[in-house]
């Protein structure tokens, strides 16, 4: 009896605890305490958000339905949190016990009360500004991932850095990259099997590719694989690499041949098997990355591996030979599934290309390849022989070619969502069109871009009439697509590309960010769209959903940037004209808070200068600006939100241009010199050709205000 009443005393004192912390949810820090069996569990446990895709499967979709198709018009923001920092953010939160673990811009780690918002902690790794000239598409870093009381975060200056969860104290700090080389880290880290696995970024630069294995306790290398093969005279790293060189020409490892894996990995408990994307070439240009054409192993794959060991076991590659930035690094989903009447264990990606592919996890084996957006590239995937049949034309080694996709591709890393009960992916997708053409000039340079492709000649028509049929065809949509028929079941049309990512719930709820800066709950069952809450920016993130003390929360990173803003110019304001404005936003039933009044405002305009510029300078700075300028500063010039746009510059009336450029006084902002890829004589012509796209916008500032 005594035994009896004290099991009932701890039994009351425990459920009193429970039941005091639902009422007052308090953060527990001490608990991100995450294992394998506890994602491969985690809908044992679905009021948290335990891995990058919520589950090892990287499905995003939630148990969670106290919100609702029914109540969901009833949700308001709860709280926000205000970064200091006014560039891209893509990160997934991951969220457990009530505490949420976030990266920003700069690769910047967080904590916060994921009931209040209030700041736990902060880490700044403190990379050097300078290291963004490294960085194809902005600043970003795409999420930490969470494992035994630590915190993993991959920085943009290639480290891999383990933090303890309660404090945010350096536990181990490595250097997974070469710093002779433009690398750079944006993607989030996969824990599995006690190991941190991480790729990196930097084809269009000119590196080689590589995904690594590092030990979770220690920090210690377990292993590397490498995506492209080296210099046969100096040996190969593994057994496959003999054979993958077989499929490339000429020296393509004197530059570097690309294949970074700087997304999407995903592991499979089941089989054992880590899936790796791979992505595009370098150069871009096969003709110039290798002469002689070939299938270019492992560009644009999907490459399985032993965790263990980093063992090759199967490969599938989606676009051989690879020349239009085509990665195959976007976000894999396994799940099973009936294909032909046989349940099987598949993977299911929709990359760049424009074609949705199911394959065998266990065995790589081609089980479908439809397009789910407009491709021009191939006509269709030959089954027999699971390759694309191409246009011939398609291959710009000589002739320019207008492509779709273009190189952000039909789907880019913003995640798809799948519900594994009515067995539908959700694909935030986009139609690009892009004028693909060689680059009779191609020599290597840093900094600068290395992509044997003509960036000038697929820049905006002038004249009126052809930019609108431009404009026109640029499109962004989510696809509702069903897998097993390999067809679109519904799509909800957006005005332009570059939307957020997606998340569907229990609920019949699909969450999603736009570029025209709303945040919007769609009926997951047939896309109508039932609230919305304006967010002041353009939203790329994907959402997550959790509860704490019985209450759901939908929460989501509302930040402006990546590749898109950046490099397009004028076809990134399709949607509507944003800017950075760097926020966490959550939301739940009943929320109250509000954002401080934002009105979009346009910069001051200063008068330019008068160009000394002759059409062949202009022209020869056209030319410079799109190879070394626009993947920051925008096509034709055009800012799109994201960084100052330079027709607005002061700097163009005298020299502190040169100050700039040459002396290198803003390296600290990421603007760092170009003294050793360009003479004063090459910046004073894109000076001129800036100030005349100056004088150019304020004719028609001038035109719009009669």
């Amino acid at each position: 009896m005594t035994l009896y009443r004290n099991i009932m005393i701890i039994l009351l004192i425990t459920l009193g605890i429970t039941g005091c912390n639902a009422e007052k949810p308090q953060e527990n820090l001490s608990a991100a305490t995450v294992s394998d069996q506890r994602i491969i569990n985690a809908d044992h446990e679905p009021q948290n958000w335990l891995a990058h895709g919520r589950t090892f499967d990287q499905q995003r979709y939630s148990p969670l339905d106290q919100i609702n198709v029914k109540n969901i018009k009833d949700i308001g923001l709860d709280w926000h949190f205000d970064f200091d920092t006014h560039r891209g953010l893509e990160a997934t939160p991951i969220v457990i016990n009530g505490v949420m673990y976030v990266t920003g811009s700069w690769s910047r780690v967080y904590a916060l009360n994921a009931v209040t918002g209030r700041l736990l902690w902060e880490y700044d790794p403190k990379v050097p500004g300078k290291w963004a000239v490294n960085a194809c598409c902005d600043v970003v870093n795409r999420g930490v991932a969470v494992w035994q009381g630590k915190v993993y975060v991959g920085t943009l200056d290639g480290r891999l850095i383990a933090l303890d969860a309660k404090t945010g104290k350096v536990i181990w700090d490595v250097m997974t990259i070469d710093k002779k080389l433009p690398y750079t880290i944006t993607g989030a880290p996969l824990v599995a099997r006690g190991k941190v696995f991480i790729g990196n970024g930097g084809a269009e630069f000119g590196v080689r590719g590589y995904v690594s294995a590092y030990d979770a306790l220690t920090g210690k290398m377990v292993w590397r694989f490498f995506t492209v093969p080296g210099d046969p005279k100096k040996g190969f790293e593994a057994p496959i690499l003999e054979k993958a060189a077989k499929t490339w020409h000429g020296e393509w490892w004197k530059l570097g041949g690309g294949g970074t894996v700087w997304d999407s990995m995903t592991y499979d408990p089941d089989l054992d098997q880590l899936y790796i994307g791979v992505g595009n070439g370098s150069p871009w240009n096969q003709a110039i990355r290798s002469p002689g054409g070939g299938d270019n192993l492992f560009l644009s794959s999907i490459v399985a591996l032993k965790p263990d060991s980093g063992k090759y076991v199967w490969h599938y590659q989606t676009t051989p030979g690879e020349m239009w930035d085509y990665t195959a690094t976007q976000q894999m989903i396994s799940a099973d599934l009936k294909i032909n009447g046989k349940m099987r264990k598949v993977l299911m990606q929709a990359p760049k290309n424009g074609f949705f592919y199911i394959l065998d996890r266990k065995t790589g084996a081609l089980l479908s390849a439809k397009k789910y957006v407009k491709a021009n590239w191939a006509s269709h995937v030959d089954m027999a022989t699971g390759r694309p049949v191409e246009n011939p034309k398609a291959r710009y080694y000589d002739n320019p070619w207008l492509a779709f996709p273009n190189p952000l591709g039909g789907h880019n890393w913003q995640s798809m969502s799948y519900n594994p009960n009515s067995h539908i992916v959700y694909i935030p997708a986009q139609e690009v069109p892009f004028l693909y053409a060689p680059d009779k000039n191609f020599k290597v340079v840093h900094p600068g871009v290395n992509l044997g492709a003509d960036l000038a000649a697929a820049s905006m028509p002038d004249d009126k009439t052809a930019k609108r049929q431009v404009m026109a065809m640029i499109k962004g949509h989510i696809s509702a697509w069903d897998p097993v028929q390999q067809k679109e079941l519904w799509r909800v049309q957006h005005p332009g590309p570059w939307n957020g990512g997606l998340l569907n719930t229990k609920g019949n709820l699909l969450f999603q960010g736009n570029a025209a800066g709303t945040f919007v709950a769609y009926d997951s069952r047939n896309g109508e769209k039932l609230w919305s809450f304006p967010a002041q920016t353009g939203i790329i993130a994907a959402p997550v959903t959790y509860s704490v003390g019985g209450e759901q929360y939908v929460s989501i990173l509302a930040g402006w940037g990546g590749v898109f803003p950046l490099l397009a110019g004028e076809a990134a304001l399709k949607s509507g004209k944003v800017s950075n404005n760097s926020r966490i936003l959550t939301f739940k039933l009943g929320g109250r808070d509000k954002l401080p009044p934002w009105k979009y405002t346009e910069a001051y305009f200063p008068q330019p200068p008068a160009g000394t510029g002759n059409p062949k300078q202009i022209a020869t700075g056209n030319g410079l600006f799109h190879h070394f300028c626009s993947s920051c500063h925008g096509d034709k010039a055009v800012s799109a939100g994201v960084l100052p746009d330079l027709r607005y510059s002061s700097a163009l009336q005298d020299d502190r241009w040169f100050d700039i450029t040459l002396g290198g006084i803003l390296k600290d902002n990421g603007m760092v010199s170009f003294k050793t890829a360009l003479n004063k004589k090459q910046l004073e012509a894109i000076r001129q050709y800036i100030i005349l796209r100056a004088q150019i916008l304020k004719r028609s500032k001038e035109s719009n205000n009669k």
